[in-house]
């Protein structure tokens, strides 16, 4: 019996680990990418379990064991970069100039959440230059507007379906946009922002829908949002930040194809996952809410803030702009490939 249970969870784990490989968009096959870290803990464990409870000495444990390794390997694969086992691929800034200092806190407010008080005190806190929130909607507005006299420049987008944003800037905003690239009532913002030194950055702030059922029963949209945003990155004559909810994983083919057409630096790699989402069971926790940004700019801080309500964490970072270190830092390269990839997602788009 026990051999039995042990063949069944170790198919069960070849099914999670490999199906993803089909590049199927279902929202299924793809939330498998989100919980690698939690499948390469069920395969060690496994692994464990086979060694220690299975008679070694006939041939069917041995290609368990050999299979489960093949998943926890592969698993492992794709979080490693997340880890301090990886180098860092945005160098640490050392010495700062404070006119080239950005800070931003970005925050995920869960729409239902209604102690917003914690939130304000974090804002307080840390003293971002930028702040977003996600799922923010006109109670939340309506609160969130005290900051307005610290955090004067603004872009407003109250929604009640989830998918409100919101920037509150204590640095000057112009040529404010707030688009719905992909779905209509799904709003991105995108910005110009001047630095104390009076250089000036792209911003794009976004929340594309997940792969769910209730949103959209493929991750089509959402990655359709990711290669719009990528591209425009890749092509603006400013640095670039992006930063949001991407609803989906660090280490998904979604994201990685992101980085490679933008050309943009994840703080992350090789420092740790960061993770935003759940804030409430620890167990279903992976990195949500990210800040990506071009060459331009290296890491003074990389925070995730302590729980205020909501079920994302926020997160806070501190980047400092440095175009003389360009040539020190570089993220993934995209190939004929990767921007044949992008264009077929794009394809796919619905009209």
């Amino acid at each position: 019996m026990l051999l039995v249970l042990l063949s069944i969870a170790t198919i069960v784990l070849q099914l999670v680990t490999w199906l993803p490989l089909t590049g199927h968009p279902h929202w299924i096959i793809r939330s498998f990418e989100f919980a690698r870290l939690q499948f390469a803990t069920l395969a060690g464990l496994l692994l464990v379990a086979l060694l220690c409870f299975l008679d070694l000495n006939t041939v069917l444990p041995w290609v368990l064991i050999a299979a489960t390794v093949l998943c926890l390997i592969w698993q492992m694969s794709w979080i490693l970069p997340y880890t301090r086992l990886s180098p860092v691929e945005v160098v640490d800034a050392g010495s700062v100039d404070p006119d080239r200092l950005l800070r931003i806190m970005t925050a995920n407010v869960l729409i239902t959440n209604r102690d917003s008080q914690k939130l304000i005190e974090l804002v307080r806190q840390h003293q971002p230059d930028i702040f977003v929130t996600l799922e923010s909607d006109h109670w939340w507005q309506d609160q969130l507007d005290v900051l307005e006299s610290e955090l004067p420049h603004t872009i407003k987008c109250a929604m009640d379906n989830g998918y409100g944003m919101h920037v509150y800037a204590r640095l000057p905003l112009s040529e404010v946009e707030t688009k719905y690239i992909v779905e209509h009532d799904k709003p991105s913002m995108h910005a110009l922002l001047t630095l104390r030194s009076g250089d000036v950055i792209r911003a794009h702030f976004l929340h594309p829908a997940p792969p769910f059922p209730s949103e959209n029963p493929t991750t089509t949209e959402r990655d359709a949002e990711l290669i719009t945003v990528a591209r425009m990155a890749s092509t603006s004559r400013y640095p670039v930040i992006v930063t949001g909810d991407f609803n989906d994983v660090a280490w998904s083919p979604s994201t990685r194809l992101f980085r490679k057409i933008s050309g943009l630096l994840d703080p992350r790699v090789g420092r740790g996952m960061f993770n935003t989402f759940h804030a409430i069971y620890p167990w279903f926790r992976w990195p949500l809410d990210y800040l990506f940004h071009s060459r331009h700019f290296t890491l003074v801080s990389l925070k995730r803030l302590p729980r205020y309500g909501s079920d994302h964490f926020a997160l806070f970072t501190e980047l400092a702009y440095a175009p003389s270190r360009l040539a020190e830092q570089e993220g993934l390269k995209a190939d004929a490939d990767d921007h044949a990839q992008a264009q077929e997602i794009m394809d796919e788009e619905p009209e």
